[in-house]
């Protein structure tokens, strides 16, 4: 099974880190989408099956955290798991993102293979509750 991800992030650069960063792992990923706001990632979501997001907090038009709360009340999304992928440090925030869905949160700058293992961690714990086929 090949998972399906949406990198969310304000920054062409950081999505391509990002990219660059899980395409030399062994996931099974499927395709990898991308877009610059909340707004942009939650049409997208509506439109095409993604099996994980990967978030910043900072964006303009729509933040990562109202993207957040958006998917949390909708029947279609509120299941789709979140990473936040930021510079927020504030404990406060995070563990209200936490609250509201989020698996995994990774601090900008990253290491590699610190944000490869956060992604494998929610890929694993999707694996394990998948419906058999």
């Amino acid at each position: 099974m090949a998972f399906n991800l949406l990198i969310v992030d304000d920054s062409m650069m950081t999505r391509n880190i990002i990219k660059k960063a899980l395409s030399i792992t062994d996931y099974p990923l499927g395709e990898i989408h991308q877009a610059s706001n909340g707004r942009e990632a939650l049409e997208l979501m509506r439109q095409v099956w993604i099996d994980l997001v990967l978030a910043d907090l900072n964006m303009p038009d729509m933040t990562g955290a109202e993207m957040v709360a958006a998917m949390a009340v909708d029947p279609l999304l509120k299941r789709t798991p979140v990473i936040v992928v930021s510079s927020e440090g504030n404990p406060q925030i995070l563990e209200e993102l936490k609250r509201k869905g989020v698996r995994e949160c990774v601090r900008k700058p990253f290491e590699p293979l610190e944000l490869q293992q956060a992604v494998g961690r929610v890929l694993t714990e999707k694996q394990d509750v998948a419906p058999a086929s």
